[in-house]
């Protein structure tokens, strides 16, 4: 690129990543990056809108504010569930349908905060990135294996700069827990026991599926047909909108797709977990996905077993939730609590035991362990750390570096969480994972989950 097609990159372009990210990131891009981020005030504010902003999203629009965004408009399909929402940013600009705000708004914003239903996150984030906009998109990243592939293609094809909201990926305390692991401090890891155990009657909906057939009339200031979006059409029940979608398989992904990307996140990102090789799922309650499989069931334990990667050996994760706690390691001290949520990493020397979001009160074990590395003997720091989980994406799109949990590594982990979602499905039945081929090896059956089909009129 020569300097004079370079100036001509006006902040406003750059901040978008409109024939940018690609450009910047592909020529020369050492010296690119040092040029912009000189002509660049570190702190201009960049533009962005929130789409879908009545529970979580309203919180990350928040955050982006107080890092510095600048909120120019709101979408939501619900209008009385995000009144608080609107009321409490009079001068953003209102909108019900994305693709309207997305088309009339043009390169007013810059980026888009996404904290819609999971069924929904797909088309919207792919939608804005065909815009040039940057995305932070709640966790999961999507409903199904199919948009997580196409959203970390779209990504890379669009240059954009991402980021997953699972916001404990910015903590300090998950570095430190990957900077324990990576130096030894529990030797060679080879079992993870995870779960969660938060808000039961919500990912398990079986007491409503009598109701649910039952007719309700749409309330007013809710656009339903949009809030279905790309999922077959069901008729409107209180009993899916506006919350308890999470425990309903055709727009949530239940416990495991909500909680997974936070408490296995310090793992994953340690251990380089990647794909795995099979995934085996126990149910109780005398769940039958033939007659229940509309919820999930009160209680589900899942099995993925990794390969040996890079130095360390094979490695298996067992997550439970719901009714079913998470296991208790052989030699665990009896002066510890095993996490309601959270995780125990087990390696041949010792145990690492944390709680949810980024490995809150982290803390290792036995006290041997504990002592000798302790915080006056605590590992090199190896990795950066950040001011917060917005914060890192504000900046990593001012800076056109790649945000911490960018959909390289989001989608990578979420796909985990929704190969364990599938697997519900077939109780009792190990699913061989082929991550080349992007199938399920010995069941054709799970495969057509991979990739349901959209309704008329949508899209990726």
């Amino acid at each position: 690129m020569s300097e004079e097609k370079f100036s001509k990159i006006d902040r406003r372009q750059f901040l978008s990543g409109v024939g940018v990210g690609a450009t910047l990131l592909s020529v020369n891009p050492a010296l690119a990056l040092q040029e912009e981020q000189e002509k660049l005030d570190p702190d201009a504010k960049v533009n962005f809108a929130g789409i879908g902003v009545g529970s979580q999203g309203g919180s990350d629009v928040d955050a982006v504010v107080a890092e510095g965004g600048n909120l120019v408009a709101l979408c939501d399909v619900d209008s009385k569930y995000a009144a608080k929402k609107f009321a409490q940013y009079p001068n953003a600009k209102k909108f019900k349908d994305y693709r309207v705000m997305l088309k009339e708004l043009g390169s007013e914003i810059d980026a888009v905060v996404i904290g819609t239903p999971d069924h929904t996150h797909a088309v919207i984030a792919m939608e804005a990135m065909k815009h040039g906009k940057h995305v932070y998109c709640e966790k999961p990243l999507a409903h199904t294996v199919h948009e997580v592939r196409a959203l970390m293609a779209g990504a890379r094809k669009y240059g954009v700069i991402t980021q997953l909201g699972n916001q404990g990926h910015s903590y300090d305390t998950i570095r430190r827990t990957c900077e324990w692991v990576w130096a030894g401090a529990i030797g060679q890891v080879h079992t993870i026991y995870a779960g969660c155990g938060e808000f039961k009657d919500v990912y398990t909906q079986t007491r409503n599926l009598d109701k649910v057939n039952q007719h309700y009339d749409v309330p007013e200031g809710l656009d339903y047909e949009l809030w279905v979006g790309p999922v077959p059409f069901r008729e409107y029940t209180p009993f899916w909108v506006p919350w308890n979608w999470r425990g309903w398989l055709p727009f949530g992904t239940g416990t495991i797709g909500d909680w997974f990307c936070h408490v296995v996140d310090p793992s994953f990102w340690a251990l380089d977990l990647g794909a795995p090789t099979s995934v085996h799922a126990e149910v109780a309650g005398g769940y039958n996905p033939t007659t229940q499989g509309l919820t999930y069931p009160s209680a589900t334990k899942i099995t993925f077993e990794f390969p040996a990667k890079k130095g360390r050996g094979a490695i298996t994760l067992v997550w439970h939730d719901g009714e079913t706690p998470i296991t208790k390691p052989q030699d665990f001290p009896s002066d510890d609590e095993v996490p309601r949520t959270g995780a125990i990493i087990v390696g041949d020397k010792g145990m690492i035991v944390h709680g949810s979001h980024g490995a809150g009160g982290t803390h290792l074990q036995p006290a041997s362990v504990r002592e000798q590395f302790a915080d006056t003997n605590a590992p090199a720091k190896k990795i950066a750390r950040v001011k917060n989980h917005h914060w890192d994406w504000l900046d990593a799109i001012r800076n056109q570096r790649q945000a911490g949990s960018n959909f390289e590594y989001g989608g990578r982990l979420t796909q985990v969480a929704l190969l364990g979602a599938i697997a519900i499905r077939f109780p009792g039945e190990t699913l061989q994972w082929n991550e080349h081929s992007v199938k399920f090896t010995n069941n054709d059956a799970a495969n057509d989950y991979l990739d349901p089909h959209y309704r008329k009129g949508w899209k990726l």
